[in-house]
């Protein structure tokens, strides 16, 4: 039994690595300072006597024993990182300095929740590990972009200078229940303005692409990857390789709600990649890894995990089953 940390661990992707970690038997310390993490998110897991949580922010140094590290915490969705961009990047940067000295003091491996982010408006399409990059460094989208791409500096570094056993895992764009329903992100936004019968807000003409990994695959490929023997060098992609443009996402979930919503266009925002789409022939090979679940299928969950905290939150609305006969 390994006593694992996982720092963000009450937001969207912490919680599931954290009940993915338990199931496999691992004791796990929770940490989160709920700025956009939930403990709603982790209500489920407060029963199990090999969960605990605690109430940290990772820009103060923290003094626990454990075996690994996820660091997961920072806020992973531009209305949020954007909200107070100083405190974004003191998130990327001091907190990654003080878990990787955390790491240095247990000689725990530790790995590293970087982003596709860190490839800014990529030149290069699919996006290899290799590739540098196209980031601006005076945009909105910074704050998150550089402070990743410098948290993943401190990562090498300490890896070189001090023998820590890292893992730095690029994620893309990943959706599925206990997203945050007013995250910005382009699934959450489409879903709950589908099942509210809202326009559907698209920017710029629709035709800029994602692709869409669901977070039980991704889970999977971040544990697989902390697990790897010995020494890893550089970063492993993580995501979907199926590519589609946010139209047709904006089309597919009208059709899986059976909505009514319009879609109505909005000026693109600053620095919006106009394609993101993972190469990711490393993590096939080194992890035997690769998504599983069809979007569809991952829509559809989704769906209903928003649906149903809609109607808790407001118990009026048609419920989803019968919307979509009539």
């Amino acid at each position: 039994m390994k006593r694992v940390l996982v720092t963000g661990g009450a937001g969207f992707v912490g919680s599931h690595l954290c009940k993915k970690l338990l199931d496999g038997g691992d004791e796990v310390l929770c940490l989160d300072n709920y700025f956009t993490g939930s403990r709603a998110n982790i209500a489920h897991l407060l029963a199990n006597p090999r969960f605990e949580v605690v109430r940290h922010d990772i820009t103060f140094p923290l003094y626990v024993e454990v075996d690994e590290i996820y660091n997961l915490a920072c806020p992973a969705s531009p209305v949020h990182y954007q909200h107070d961009p100083v405190q974004t990047t003191k998130t990327s940067v001091i907190g990654a300095i003080n878990m990787l000295g955390l790491a240095k003091r247990l000689r725990a491996r530790i790995l590293q929740a970087s982003t596709s982010e860190v490839y800014g408006d990529p030149e290069v399409h699919p996006q290899r590990e290799d590739y540098r990059g196209m980031v601006n460094i005076n945009g909105p989208r910074a704050c998150y972009d550089e402070g990743k791409r410098c948290a993943e500096t401190l990562f090498y570094d300490y890896q070189r200078q001090h023998g820590i056993d890292i893992r730095v895992v690029r994620i893309f764009n990943t959706y599925g229940p206990r997203m945050h329903p007013e995250d910005g992100r382009v699934v959450s936004n489409f879903i709950v303005q589908a099942l509210r019968n809202e326009p559907i807000t698209l920017y710029g003409n629709g035709s800029q692409t994602r692709s869409f990994c669901y977070v039980d695959d991704l889970v999977e490929g971040v544990v697989k990857f902390m697990n790897v023997p010995g020494t890893v060098a550089g970063a492993v992609n993580l995501g979907n390789p199926n590519e589609i443009s946010v139209r047709q996402l904006a089309e597919t979930i009208i059709d899986l709600t059976g909505s009514r919503s319009a879609i109505v266009y909005h000026p693109l925002p600053q620095d919006d990649p106009r394609q993101r789409c993972p190469d990711i022939e490393r993590a096939t090979t080194l992890l035997r890894w690769q998504p599983r679940v069809d979007l569809t299928d991952g829509l559809s969950r989704t769906i209903a995990y928003f649906d149903e905290l809609l109607r808790e939150a407001d118990p009026q609305p048609v419920p989803l089953e019968a919307r979509a006969v009539a």
